[in-house]
């Protein structure tokens, strides 16, 4: 059994006030003396069984919430940015960081938004961009960036849109297919559906969609549940966005084009059914696709969406990349993070998916903090329809640490015990701080080097 003390102030503080009840009276409800209760909140104290037991039974709590949240991203998020040369005379140590994360969460995201203002308008001075010169250019994220964010630190779970999607899909009889019913509910309201050979995936004018032939069945399923959150779900995405709080419109509508597409996969994969059959087929992504008239994608897309309070699966980070390395979609739910700039370790099994199309590659990997991952990778192309059109090439990586490997089919024949199965990989370059690997491209920015004329290995360096 762990004997890892648990650390949840600012759970512990959220639950207080959402509750409604000043310290002295929360510190009655469970038990404990005001000065207890003060140091709890504040990080100075772990948490107590008896406490954990309290919040449990008294408030309804999930207690698997209060060892998650955003601290660990938050901490990798500010590892990255101090590892900024910019720091190089005045870096904190860990452990701050992490008191950081964990007892002032508000104040590292604003270190975070500052950090990213100033690198972007440094980048913009090294270019000579005259955009520095116009109202407001540099002071903010880009609206892409301040969107990837929003689901990032949301855990990539919409507790509101998931469950009127789950609701949407179950409702009436239970083995009807949603997109069936969607498509039923968009004519209902005036809405004709109808397919076109173009390269375009959807179209609307006036009260007609057009979906391309040339899509494949599980993108063409996909657009008619997008459709159909726009149409119905639209004081929904709405409130959400109001607490979002984006900074432009831009943001705004970017967001809102990402809650409609979450819409769409929660309700092509209801939250309870969809966890049951993972759980039932050990998360085989071919069969679950098969299950559930969806691609490889939406359904590892959608594994890692699935932590809803009380009822979470297994923690997975996802991840999309380009040929290039470009990171276009990422999410962990686990202790690994992505780089925020710049791409991944290249020692990752999802570069090599490129190499042999149509299969699934598996990787035992272990991070420099000594935590160890199942990850799998694919290739998931997607064809234009046509000769002449182009092929978008990307590939997609799902993992999850391994104690939770013995649910997943993919570690059936491989040995979790043996330490020299697990590859080295790192987040990034920048800031692993790994002193031999052979794949480094660059000096890691925290560490010091020692050049000497007489001596070459791998590197024309050494890290100290």
């Amino acid at each position: 059994m762990s004997t890892k003390k648990l650390y949840a102030g600012v759970k512990l503080r959220e639950t207080r006030i959402r509750v409604g009840l000043t310290q002295k009276a929360f510190a009655e409800r469970l038990g404990l003396s005001l000065p207890y209760l003060n140091q709890m909140e504040n990080n100075h104290r772990p948490l107590s069984a008896a406490v954990v037991l309290a919040l449990a039974r008294d408030f309804g709590m999930d207690v698997t919430e209060l060892a998650a949240g955003d601290a660990e991203r938050i901490v990798s998020d500010m590892h990255e940015a101090l590892a900024d040369p910019v720091f190089a005379d005045d870096r904190p140590p860990m452990t701050d960081l992490r008191l950081a994360a964990s007892n002032a969460p508000a104040f590292a995201r604003a270190f975070l938004e500052l950090h990213r203002a100033y690198r972007q308008s440094h980048e913009r001075l090294a270019s000579l961009d005259e955009a520095l010169g116009r109202d407001g250019a540099g002071l903010r994220a880009s609206p892409w960036d301040e969107v990837r964010d929003f689901f990032h630190y949301c855990d990539n779970y919409i507790d509101a849109v998931d469950h009127a999607a789950e609701r949407f899909a179950t409702q009436g009889t239970p083995s009807a297919d949603p997109v069936a019913r969607a498509t039923a509910e968009l004519q209902a309201r005036g809405v004709t559906i109808d397919y076109d050979d173009s390269a375009a995936i959807r179209s609307r004018a006036g009260a007609t969609l057009t979906l391309s032939t040339r899509s494949a069945p599980p993108t063409q399923r996909f657009q008619i549940l997008y459709q159909l959150a726009l149409v119905t779900q639209d004081a929904l995405l709405e409130a959400t966005l109001d607490l979002a709080r984006f900074q432009s419109d831009a943001a705004r509508a970017i967001a809102k084009i990402g809650l409609a597409n979450y819409f769409a996969g929660a309700a092509l994969m209801p939250y309870r059914p969809f966890l049951a059959a993972a759980v039932e087929m050990r998360h085989d992504l071919e069969r679950l696709a098969d299950r559930f008239g969806a691609s490889i994608e939406q359904v590892a897309h959608r594994l890692s969406t699935l932590q809803r309070p009380g009822a979470k699966g297994i923690p997975f980070f996802f991840v999309r990349v380009d040929q290039a390395g470009t990171i276009t979609k990422r999410h962990s739910a686990t202790r690994l993070q992505f780089a925020r700039f710049g791409g991944a370790c290249p020692l990752w099994n999802v570069y090599r998916a490129f190499e042999t199309p149509g299969r699934f590659l598996r990787q035992l990997a272990e991070t420099p903090d000594g935590v160890r991952y199942l990850c799998l990778a694919r290739d998931v192309s997607k064809s234009g329809g046509a000769f002449n059109a182009p092929v978008r090439r990307y590939a997609i990586a799902l993992g999850c640490e391994v104690s939770h490997a013995k649910g997943l089919v993919y570690a059936d024949d491989l040995d979790l015990t043996k330490p020299r199965a697990y590859e080295p990989i790192g987040i990034s370059c920048r800031i692993c701080e790994r002193p031999h690997c052979h794949q480094r491209s660059v000096p890691p920015l925290a560490r010091k080097l020692r050049v000497d004329p007489d001596r070459r290995g791998i590197l024309p360096y050494e890290i100290s």
